[in-house]
């Protein structure tokens, strides 16, 4: 899953900001079961609502794995 989502959704439809263990983002549909692996993040609204929060808090897109890896090398 990314924060890539299926535009035919209806704009109006309530949907949850989730990130996974890697601290990637996504949106998925609020009356949906999340996928394993995922959580609710804690914001929710319309799907161009929780887009713009991912783009403002989705700062750096490498996985956390990366991040700590690198910072483990000094980079």
């Amino acid at each position: 899953m990314n924060s890539s989502v299926d535009s035919s959704a209806p704009a109006h439809e309530r949907h949850l900001v989730v990130v996974n263990h890697e601290e990637q983002y996504s949106i998925w549909a609020a009356d949906r079961e999340l996928p394993a692996g995922w959580r609710a993040e804690g914001t929710s609204g319309t799907r161009d609502e929780c887009l713009d929060h991912i783009e403002r808090v989705w700062t750096d897109m490498r996985p956390l794995s990366l991040r700590l890896r690198m910072a483990e090398d000094g980079r």
